[in-house]
Formats: C-alpha cells, sequence, structure tokens
C-alpha cells in the first residue's frame, strides 16, 4: 500500500492512494503543495489547483466514468448537476447526460450512451498512473466495456492531462484509447455520443419554458451559430452562457489526429455539447444508415484526443484559434 498526504481546503488526510482491488499497481508521485493536485479518496480522483477545487473524476457505482463537477474560474459550476445531485430549477431530462463523459449508442450493437435497460457499461478496471506537478498533472486507466450480461465487448485506456493555467480559464485533456481486445470493433452510426459535456442550465441556448437565453451563444470554428452548429464538422465548439450572473464558457476542441476530422457536433439549444464522429448518415440525412460505421480489426486500436477549455467572459475567436494550435503540437509525455 502507498500512504499518501495531501492537503484540500485547508485539511489534511492520510488516505490508501492504492487498493489493489480497485486500482491494480499505481505509480503515485510524492505529495504536492501548489499547482495540479491529485487526491485519491475511494472511488474517485480529486483534482486540484493551486489549493482550489477543479474536478472529480468518478469510476465506481455507475454506468460509466465521468467528471463532476467541472468548475471554472471563481468556483463556477459549469456543467448540470442532475441527475449527480438535487439542484432547484434544473430540468431532468436525459438522466445520462453525466456531466463530462465518454460513451457512444453503438458499440458492436451495444448501447453505451443511454442507460437504458439492456445497455452497456464501462467499468473501471485499474489506474495505471497518478501523478500531479506545478505546471500540470495527469492520471492513466484501463477499462472494460460489458453489455448487459457481463460479457466482455473491448477495452479502453485514458489519459486525462490538467493544467495550471491563469485565473481567468482552466484546461484539461482527455486521450480515450479503444482496444479490439475481444473481436472486430464496430462504432455504429448513430447521433448518440460520444466525447461530450452537458452545460450549466442557465447556459442552455434555450430555457424550458421555451424562450431563448440573450446572453447564450454555441459558436463553431467555422462560424456556425446556435442552433445552426448542429450536425455541422468543426475544428471545435463554443458554448457559452451565464453561470452565477457572470458570462462564462466551455469549448471542446477536436485533435487533427483524430478520426474523421473534423468531426461532426451533437450540440443542443438544451445545453448538449458533444464530439460524435460516428453520426454520418443522421447529421448530414443520408440514406445508408451504416455510412459512418468504424471498424476497428480485431488486435487492433483506435485512440481520440479531446481538449476542454473553460473560459472567464465571451468566446474569443483568436483565442481559440491559438489554443487549437497548440494543441494540435506533439504531445508532451
Amino acid at each position: 500500500m502507498i500512504w499518501l498526504n495531501f492537503s484540500r481546503r485547508g485539511h489534511r488526510f492520510a488516505l490508501v492512494a492504492a487498493l489493489v482491488a480497485l486500482t491494480g499497481c499505481v505509480t503515485v508521485e510524492p505529495p504536492k503543495t501548489g499547482g495540479v493536485v491529485l487526491a485519491t479518496p475511494p472511488g474517485k480522483v480529486v483534482v486540484s489547483l493551486n489549493g482550489q477545487p477543479f474536478t472529480e473524476y468518478c469510476y465506481l457505482n455507475t454506468s460509466k466514468p465521468y467528471l463532476f463537477p467541472l468548475l471554472g474560474p471563481a468556483n463556477a459550476n459549469m456543467t448540470r448537476s442532475f441527475p449527480l445531485a438535487d439542484v432547484a430549477g434544473e430540468e431532468h431530462d436525459h438522466p445520462h447526460h453525466r456531466s463530462v463523459w465518454f460513451g457512444h449508442g453503438l458499440v458492436n450493437g451495444q448501447d453505451f450512451w443511454t442507460e437504458k435497460k439492456g445497455s452497456g457499461r464501462i467499468v473501471h478496471d485499474k489506474f495505471n498512473a497518478i501523478r500531479g506537478g506545478p505546471e500540470r498533472g495527469y492520471f492513466s486507466t484501463h477499462n472494460r466495456w460489458v453489455d448487459a450480461n457481463g460479457k466482455p465487448v473491448c477495452s479502453d485506456d485514458r489519459r486525462l492531462t490538467f493544467y495550471n493555467r491563469n485565473g481567468s480559464e482552466r484546461m484539461m485533456d482527455l486521450e480515450i484509447t479503444l482496444n479490439a481486445d475481444h473481436g472486430e470493433l464496430v462504432l455504429g452510426d448513430t447521433k448518440e455520443g460520444t466525447m461530450a459535456i452537458r452545460v450549466a442550465e442557465t447556459m442552455r441556448l434555450t430555457q424550458p419554458t421555451g424562450t431563448a437565453n440573450p446572453q447564450s451563444r454555441i459558436v463553431n470554428s467555422e462560424g456556425a451559430h446556435d442552433t445552426e452548429a448542429w450536425g455541422k464538422r468543426a475544428k471545435w465548439c463554443d458554448y457559452t452562457g451565464l453561470v452565477g450572473g457572470k458570462l462564462m464558457g466551455v469549448t471542446l476542441f477536436d485533435h487533427p489526429e483524430n478520426p474523421r476530422v473534423p468531426t461532426w457536433w451533437m450540440v443542443r439549444d438544451y445545453g448538449l455539447l458533444a464530439a460524435n464522429p460516428f453520426g454520418q448518415h443522421e447529421f448530414e440525412k443520408l440514406s445508408n444508415e451504416n455510412v459512418g460505421d468504424l471498424k476497428i480489426p480485431a488486435g487492433q486500436s483506435v485512440t481520440f484526443r479531446y481538449r476542454i477549455l473553460i473560459h472567464a467572459g465571451s468566446a474569443d475567436d483568436t483565442k481559440l484559434r491559438e489554443c487549437y494550435e497548440d494543441f494540435a503540437r506533439p504531445i508532451q509525455k
């Protein structure tokens, strides 16, 4: 066992950072007092930046791992709380929208998106590394994708990297490698996917009453705005609106080496922001329902990389393009 001391919100804790039943063998760096700090209470990884909470990666007792909360500058909650917490005034639609998550509605015919009866589950297997640092920190995991009967469909290896940025923004990268380790893997053509964020209710382009939010907007890298951005291909897509009375935004970037770049965007006026490279027939209204299928031969894998930027104020087109160009550079391991 590895004991890790860490400080969060002024308190000292001593806890086990590696439990064999949950994480397997894991490398943990010595504790940090500043920068990016990763703590490991049971069932989650708690990420803080210079002593301020940022997000928690939750992986136990859930149909798929997710990040919640996702906090922006001034600790603004950038994602909807339902179904993970009960907050007055929030809509209870789409209970599978778990803040920030990765999943897909057709994986070898199995549903890893909606969480309906008979859906598959993404099960945490182990951590491979957990490392904080003054400028950035990361952790990597291995997960099993199983159907409703527990039969393995595939697996994934993912790495989440968190950056110590200035006070007006926060940033993280997600790298997910899907492994066809149980035969050929087919990622089916459906709009129900894939790398997704459900933004805060107050950021919604359209409120439940049907009225428009005058401060809210959706814009992508190609200049499509609001509902016009749905189903369009773009390098990135931004969702901006009011959080706690202040204008805040979240941008999701699609890496230029991902399959089928630029990706299609499943972005909705009710608060969903999702990059989906597999929904071609639905987004482009094509008759061939399998035109967007992606097949990974047995024994091979495919990797997807995304960046999430949280910013104060409105989205600055020049700054977003610079962030995309920075993201496109080779990753530093």
